[in-house]
C-alpha cells in the first residue's frame, strides 16, 4: 500500500541487542503530524495537482479543475460561505461557551493512540469534513475551515470536500502550513483549542510555541470533544470486540521475556516505569491481538511496565478467563482504560521517573504527568523548573535520574518497543513468510477468476472486484480481515493514490485501460500487501513503456546490496531514477515497514525520499517495495511486493562490517504483456524470469485445475 511509515522513530541500540543484532546510532526522533510540516514539506510532491475527479455518465471518473467545479456549483469564489454546513455551523456555536471560549479548533485524524487506522466512533475528522482518506488536518475558525492533505490524496479530497471548506495541498509550493495559516488569518491574541488526547506531546508543544509568535493561547479542552459534542447520539459506540491471545508459535518470544527486556531499558535509563501508547507496540509486548480497529489486529488500551510489575490499562469486558490468565502468568495486572491519566498522576505525585515517548504518547497524558511532578516537587519545597536549571545536563547523575529537557522524572525518548518489534524473530520470519504463500494462491485464484469473467464480457464493477478478492482469501486457513480497504482503480481511478471504491460512484473494469489493484490481508500468523497492474486488452505503448519504468525500479531495489546502518532514505533513488530518466515520478514513499500479524504499516523503519528519517534498515525488518506512477485522469501504476531485510554473504567486508540486501516474500506473477522488452537489460530480463521460477515453485503446490494453469502460462520466461 502506497504509504510512509505510519510512524518514525530513532533506532534503539539495545532493543537490537535484545535480538542478538548490532544496532546502528541512535537517529533525531521525527514528528509526523501534517500541520506541523514546513512550507516546503517532502510529505508530498511538489507538484501542482489542481484537477479534481467527477463522476461522468459512463460511470468513471471524470477530472475537473477546482474552477469548474466551482461554476458547476454555481459560485467562482474559493472563499468558504460560513455558516452553510450544519456541522461548522453547531460547532462554531460552541466557541463562544464560556467553558471553551475558542476562536479556532484543530481536528486532527488520529485517535488518543496517534493510530493510522481508528474505531468509527473516533472519526471525528471524517464525520465533520466529509473527506474519508487516512490523513488530513482540519481548522475550523469563526469565519474559515481549512483542511490540509498529502498528494497521496489530492484527488479524493477535492471529490468529497464540500464547498464549505478549503483544500490545501500540503507540500506545494506557497501552501501555507496549518500554523501558518492560523497566524494569518487570526487577529493577535487569539485561542486556538485542541483535544490533547488527539495529539502526540510534541506536535502539542511545538503547535503551542509556533502559534505564541502571534501572541495566540493554545487551550487544551481535555474534558470533553468538541465535534463529539456536535455528533451526539449518532455517534457511534466504541468497540467491545474480545481480545485473544496470540500463540507463541507465532510470538516466537513469551510475555515475561519481553518485559524482561523492557525492565532492563528502565534501568539502564534511570526509569522507573514506561508507558506505552501505540496500540501495536501493546499488542505485541503482551502476545495479544484484538479486533476493535479495522484493518488491524488491535485493542484500546495503555501499559505501563514497571520495575516488579506491569498494568494494561483496557475495558474488562474485552479480557475472557483465558487472556486473563495468560496476562496473569506474565504478572501483567488489569485497570480501566480511562485509570491511565489517575495513575500517571499517582506516579507523578510520588517522584516516579517516568519514560514517555513525546512523538506518541498523548499531550493529556503528559499533561497530567507535569502537574503531577509539580506537586510532587511543592512537597519537597522546590519547583521543577527549579530543579531543572540547576542540574546539569552532563551530569551523570542528573541523567540517571531521568532529568531531560529541563524537566525532573521525564525521559523522553523513543518507546523501548519500538525497534523490538520492528526486527522479527524466527517464528514471526517463518509466520509472514507462509501467510504470504496462501495470501499468494488466493490471489493466483483471484486473477485466473477475474480474466476470465472480463474475457466473457461480465460487467464487474471495481467494488464487485475488491468483494470477491475477500471471496477467495477467506477460503484460506488463518484469514482475519484484510490490512486495509483494497484499492481498486480502473482506469483514471488507479491515478487516485489512495481510490476507494464506493457503490454509489465506482467504475466498471474493462479491457480498455489498466486496473491498479493494490490489497492485503491480516492472517493468524502474518500480514500481507501487494500490488500488482494489469491490461486486461492490449497496453498502449504508453502504458507500457510507463509499467517497465517501475518495473525497473523495482527490480532495482530488490537488489540493492548496502552496508549495515544504512537508513532507507539512500536506497529511494533506486526505485526513481529509471522514471526520472524520462521525467516522470510518484508522490509517496517507496516503501514501509510491515508488522508480522500486526499493523500493515509500521516504523521506524522506511524507504522514501524523506531524507529525514535516519532508522538504518537491520536485518529482520520487513519493508514494502512499491514504486508507481500516476498520469492524473488517465492511468494509475504501482507494483508491490514485500522484503525481509537480510544479511549477505560477500567476498568483502569493507571495514569489517556486514552487508544487507532483500529477500522476497511476495509471490505473485508481475503480467508479461506489460513488459516493453527492449527497455530492460538482460540482468533485468534474468530478474524477471528467476522470480517467476520462483513463483511457480512456492506456490503452484497450492494450487489445482484452472488456477494452476494459469499460474504455468503466467510463470513462462520472457
Amino acid at each position: 500500500m502506497a504509504i510512509e511509515a505510519a510512524r518514525l522513530s530513532p533506532s534503539l541500540a539495545a532493543a537490537a541487542a535484545f535480538l542478538g543484532r548490532r544496532s546502528p546510532p541512535t537517529a533525531p526522533l521525527l514528528r509526523r503530524l501534517c500541520l506541523l510540516l514546513p512550507r516546503r514539506s517532502l510529505l508530498a510532491s511538489a507538484s501542482t495537482s489542481s484537477s479534481r475527479a467527477s463522476s461522468g455518465g459512463n460511470g468513471r471518473v471524470v477530472a475537473l479543475s477546482s474552477s469548474e467545479l466551482r461554476k458547476r456549483r454555481g459560485s467562482t469564489s474559493s472563499t468558504p460561505t460560513p455558516g452553510e454546513d450544519d456541522k461548522l455551523r453547531s460547532l462554531r456555536r460552541l466557541f463562544a461557551r464560556p467553558d471553551i471560549a475558542i476562536d479556532a479548533y484543530i481536528v486532527p485524524s488520529q485517535d488518543a493512540h496517534q493510530s493510522e487506522f481508528i474505531a468509527e466512533c473516533f472519526m471525528r475528522r471524517a464525520y465533520l469534513t466529509g473527506f474519508t482518506g487516512s490523513a488530513g488536518t482540519a481548522v475550523v475558525t469563526k469565519n474559515n475551515a481549512a483542511f490540509w492533505t498529502d498528494g497521496r490524496y489530492f484527488l479524493q479530497a477535492e471529490k468529497e470536500l464540500s464547498h464549505d471548506w478549503t483544500l490545501l495541498r500540503s507540500g506545494n509550493h506557497g501552501v501555507p502550513t496549518t500554523i501558518e495559516w492560523l497566524n494569518d488569518v487570526l487577529p493577535s491574541g487569539s485561542r486556538v483549542g485542541i483535544d490533547p488526547f488527539l495529539f502526540s506531546s510534541d506536535a502539542a508543544e511545538e503547535l503551542k510555541a509556533a502559534i505564541s509568535d502571534k501572541n495566540h493561547e493554545l487551550i487544551l479542552i481535555r474534558d470533553f470533544n468538541l465535534v463529539d459534542e456536535i455528533w451526539g447520539g449518532s455517534r457511534p459506540a466504541p468497540p467491545k470486540e474480545p481480545t485473544r491471545v496470540h500463540a507463541i508459535k507465532y510470538a516466537g518470544v513469551d510475555v515475561a521475556s519481553k518485559l524482561s527486556f523492557v525492565r532492563s531499558q528502565l534501568d539502564e535509563n534511570g526509569c522507573d516505569t514506561v508507558v506505552i501508547s501505540m496500540l501495536d507496540e501493546v499488542a505485541w509486548l503482551l502476545n495479544m491481538r484484538g479486533s476493535d480497529v479495522p484493518h488491524s489486529p488491535v485493542f484500546y488500551s495503555y501499559l505501563t511496565v514497571e520495575m516488579s510489575t506491569a498494568t494494561l490499562f483496557v475495558d474488562s469486558n474485552k479480557v475472557s478467563e483465558e487472556v486473563l490468565e495468560h496476562l496473569k502468568k506474565a504478572g501483567v495486572k488489569l485497570k480501566s482504560y480511562e485509570a491511565i491519566l489517575s495513575d500517571v498522576e499517582r506516579l507523578a505525585e510520588k517522584g516516579a521517573k517516568l519514560w514517555l515517548d513525546s512523538s506518541s504518547v498523548n499531550a493529556a497524558i503528559v499533561s497530567v504527568f507535569r502537574s503531577g511532578c509539580d506537586r510532587y516537587m511543592r512537597k519537597r519545597g522546590k519547583t521543577g523548573r527549579q530543579i531543572g536549571k540547576e542540574a546539569s545536563s552532563d551530569d551523570p547523575t542528573t541523567k540517571k535520574r531521568g532529568v531531560q529537557n529541563m524537566e525532573l522524572n521525564g525521559l523522553y525518548k523513543a518507546s523501548p518497543v519500538t525497534l523490538a518489534k520492528s526486527v522479527k524473530n524466527e517464528a514471526e520470519i517463518r509466520g509472514m513468510k507462509n501467510s504470504h504463500l496462501r495470501d499468494a494462491a488466493a490471489l493466483a485464484e483471484f486473477w485466473c477468476w477475474i480474466e476470465e469473467e472480463v474475457r466473457n464480457n461480465v460487467a464487474l464493477t471495481e467494488v464487485q472486484v475488491a468483494e470477491n478478492l475477500l471471496g477467495f482469501r477467506r477460503k484460506q486457513d488463518g484469514f482475519i480481515e484484510t490490512s486495509f480497504d483494497t484499492i481498486s482503480g480502473y482506469g483514471a481511478n488507479g491515478a487516485i493514490i489512495h481510490y476507494n471504491p464506493t457503490p454509489d460512484s465506482c467504475s466498471s473494469v474493462g479491457s480498455d485501460n489498466l486496473f491498479l489493484l493494490d490489497s492485503g490481508a491480516q492472517y493468524v500468523d502474518g500480514t500481507t500487501d501487494i500490488t500488482r497492474t494489469v491490461h486486461f486488452g492490449e497496453p498502449s505503448p504508453r502504458h507500457k513503456e510507463c509499467f517497465t519504468r517501475v518495473l525497473q525500479g523495482h527490480i532495482a531495489l530488490d537488489q540493492a546490496v548496502f552496508p549495515e546502518r544504512t537508513p532507507g532514505f539512500v536506497l529511494d533513488v533506486l526505485a526513481r531514477s529509471s522514471l526520472w530518466k524520462i521525467g516522470l515520478d510518484y508522490r509517496h514513499g517507496t516503501g514501509h515497514g510491515v508488522g508480522a500479524a500486526l499493523n500493515v504499516h509500521e516504523g521506524p523503519q522506511s524507504i522514501s525520499y524523506r531524507y529525514g528519517n535516519l532508522t538504518a534498515l537491520q536485518k529482520g525488518m520487513i519493508v514494502s517495495n512499491e514504486p508507481g506512477y500516476y498520469e492524473d485522469d488517465s492511468f494509475g501504476i504501482r507494483i508491490e511486493n514485500l522484503l525481509l531485510v537480510k544479511e549477505v554473504n560477500l567476498a568483502n567486508s569493507f571495514g569489517g562490517i556486514s552487508y544487507l540486501g532483500f529477500e522476497k516474500l511476495t509471490f505473485v506473477p508481475i503480467q508479461r504483456k506489460l513488459i516493453d522488452l527492449p527497455l530492460l537489460s538482460p540482468s533485468e530480463i534474468n530478474w524477471v524470469n528467476e522470480y517467476h521460477e520462483q513463483v511457480w515453485e512456492k506456490v503452484s503446490p497450492f494450487l489445482s485445475g484452472n488456477p494452476l494453469n494459469w499460474l504455468l502460462v503466467n510463470t513462462r520466461p520472457l
